[in-house]
């Protein structure tokens, strides 16, 4: 009975969607004031709504309600339910659903938390933001309905979770990830709405900025949730592998990116406004072509859903649909926006233009790299493979300018910035970071390593520079403590977020360099040397979880005579599925990770045995949690915060003729 009125609010979500689509955007353009009006109290029903499908969904696992084919398919009952409620989003419809919520959450929260935009412009950011919710609800309802019932004939236990999927890890990714992807529909609608009134100034910059900070921010998590279960759950010890899947979340996240630095620019100067439009379109369409990309079923991946192709052509319709018809206005729209001001060549404008431009081209290439093997096979070229050797050489070109233009731009001043000013702030920062990030990864590694000691050095230049420009900021007789007092929580948040960024290039700089790795054939009582420590096999052992069995094996390291970690490995064999998993152990540091995994068993007692020391991987996770930080101290800024507080202005007939 709980299914059945999940069913029914799924329809009926998909009901208030379609009039959420069409009247507060008619009542826009007739300046109907009660039709506006209608889009707050529309927007919020269908969350509720469509909450309650969800939650009627989770209720489904929990009870073990294998009438439904979904459950029956992506459950079990020795299931833990911890797993059971991640197991909603473990597959294609369910997690579909949590992509609706996740927009209809957004959509809602617009709706509250915007008090002080025009009633018109609300009504429009409100409308668009229905027809996207109108396209996937449709979708979800007549090709992907989780509440397909199996009656009469239904099974008695489910086929069981994707084993893969039965970690904390896939309990966290995905909400977080989508919370990014469909973030990115607010900034889409925002630029949809101020394209419509042809009215893109500071204000409606300042915002845009905050939702888009948010979806980045949550976008940012995700990826680094990602990254780090495929790290230790997957068994391989790596941490990214260009896989196609993980290329459809960074691509929007290199475009969020530039987005968010482009917003800035466009809310304090009055430059880059189709530029910030055009990214903004950008963004969600490289979301869409994300959930195309996975659920159509072009893909072989480890992330992706399996689907059949009908699923893929709604989903590439609505794509082209939503890109082509959000391009054809920027097109008929664009040409009447201009910007006002004004700038030189040496400006803090053009170095963010030149750092979103390098954004854009990284996204291109990206794109390019996963698409194209996808053309080639399909025009009847035969099959390709883009891999990793090539993202990481056009990555490690692009990254050189980037970080470089990343350390100059704060520094520089907006308009105009005569280059003899800088000239003695550049050349410290040159000179201390290239003789201290050469000497450190000397003490690290090996100063031979130019990769290594290359990201050790752009790591430190961005730190430095950071450091120059806070330092800047202590004018007069002021101390040092009371400029930093004065200083924004948005500028706080510019800093958190390029120091973060350092952290995570000098983590992934000599993670790549020095990480070592071998596989070898132990038993218990043997050991081998990884690194300057000693791994020694304990003991072999049999396991019994709740939905599973297995074989446990007992490592312990050593430095010298001191006993560092005790590791515990794990080859599980899952009941419902037979399918083989391997856990692996990990001595986590600040510094460094020893890694153990099962591999196969090779005969009597012997196994294969993985094992891996990485220096500094954490600091890759670490680096996106510091610049989530700082995203998260931007949204806060006073200047978001009064323009929340303000009154909503009049309806003007400009605005309504826009």
């Amino acid at each position: 009975m709980i299914a059945e009125w999940g069913h029914i609010a799924q329809i009926l979500a998909l009901i208030v969607g379609v009039l959420l689509a069409i009247i507060p955007m008619v009542g826009s353009y007739r300046g109907w004031l009660n039709w506006m009006q209608m889009a707050r109290p529309l927007a919020q029903l269908q969350f509720l709504l469509v909450a309650i499908a969800f939650a009627a969904l989770c209720y489904a696992f929990v009870q073990d309600d294998f009438t439904l084919s979904y459950v029956a398919q992506n459950s079990n009952s020795k299931l833990p339910w911890y797993y059971k409620v991640s197991a909603v989003w473990g597959a294609h419809e369910g997690s579909l659903l949590l992509w609706i919520l996740m927009l209809c959450g957004w959509q809602a929260a617009v709706s509250i938390f915007s008090r002080a935009l025009p009633l018109v412009a609300i009504a429009r950011v409100l409308a668009v933001m229905g027809m996207i919710s109108v396209g996937f609800l449709a979708f979800i309802q007549f090709t992907s309905n989780p509440f397909e019932t199996l009656l009469p004939f239904y099974p008695v236990d489910g086929r069981d979770l994707n084993p893969l999927l039965q970690d904390i890890g896939l309990i966290m990714h995905p909400p977080m990830l989508y919370m990014g992807y469909v973030g990115f529909a607010v900034a889409f609608a925002f630029a949809i709405a101020a394209l419509l009134s042809g009215q893109l100034d500071a204000a409606w910059a300042r915002w845009s900025r905050p939702w888009t900070l948010a979806a980045w921010i949550s976008l940012t998590i995700g990826i680094a949730l990602g990254s780090w279960w495929a790290y230790y759950e997957l068994g391989w010890g790596g941490w990214w592998f260009w896989d196609p899947v993980e290329n459809a979340s960074f691509m929007p996240w290199l475009a969020g990116t530039a987005l968010i630095h482009s917003l800035a620019v466009c809310e304090k100067r009055g430059v880059f406004k189709l530029w910030t439009v055009l990214l903004a379109l950008s963004a969600f369409s490289l979301s869409l072509l994300g959930t195309f990309l996975v659920r159509s079923g072009v893909l072989v991946s480890v992330h992706a859903f399996a689907s059949d192709p009908s699923r893929g052509l709604f989903i590439l319709a609505f794509l082209f649909l939503v890109v082509g018809g959000s391009l054809a206005l920027f097109a008929w729209k664009g040409a009447a926006i201009k910007s006002r001001g004004q700038y030189d060549l040496m400006s803090r404008e053009t170095l963010l233009l030149g750092n979103n431009l390098l954004l854009v081209t990284a996204t291109l290439v990206v794109l390019v790299g996963t698409i194209w093997p996808l053309i080639h096979k399909e025009i009847g070229w035969g099959t390709i493979s883009v891999g990793p050797p090539f993202f990481n050489l056009i990555f490690s070109i692009l990254i050189v300018p980037f970080v470089f233009l990343l350390g100059v731009g704060p520094l520089a001043r907006w308009r105009r910035q005569p280059i003899g000013q800088l000239r003695q702030k550049l050349l410290f920062a040159i000179g201390l970071s290239v003789s201290a990030g050469i000497l450190l990864n000397a003490v690290f590694g090996d100063v031979e390593h130019f990769h290594a000691a290359l990201g050790v050095v752009m790591g430190l230049w961005v730190v430095i520079c950071t450091i120059q420009e806070i330092l800047a900021n202590q004018r007069g007789n002021d101390s040092l403590i009371k400029a930093l007092g004065k200083m924004s929580r948005s500028h706080w948040g510019m800093v958190f977020g390029h120091l973060g960024f350092a952290i995570s290039v000098i983590g992934i700089a000599l993670t790549s360099t020095y990480t070592t790795e071998t596989d070898v054939r132990m038993q218990p009582g043997d050991s081998q040397p990884l690194a300057g420590y000693t791994v020694r096999f304990d003991q072999v052992g049999q396991l019994q979880g709740p939905n599973y069995r297995g074989t446990g094996g007992e490592f312990s390291v050593w430095d010298g005579d001191r006993k560092v970690a005790q590791l515990h490995a794990e080859k599980r064999q899952y009941l419902a599925s037979g399918s083989v998993m391997t856990e692996a152990a990990i001595d986590a540091g600040l510094f460094r990770d020893l890694f153990v995994a099962l591999g196969e068993p090779l005969g009597g007692d012997a196994w294969a045995v993985r094992l891996h020391y990485k220096p500094f991987v954490r600091w890759i996770w670490l680096g996106a949690l510091v610049m989530s930080f700082g995203g998260a101290l931007s949204i806060c800024d006073r200047r978001y915060r009064l323009a929340r507080r303000r009154q909503p202005s009049q309806i003007t007939a400009q605005e309504v003729a826009g």
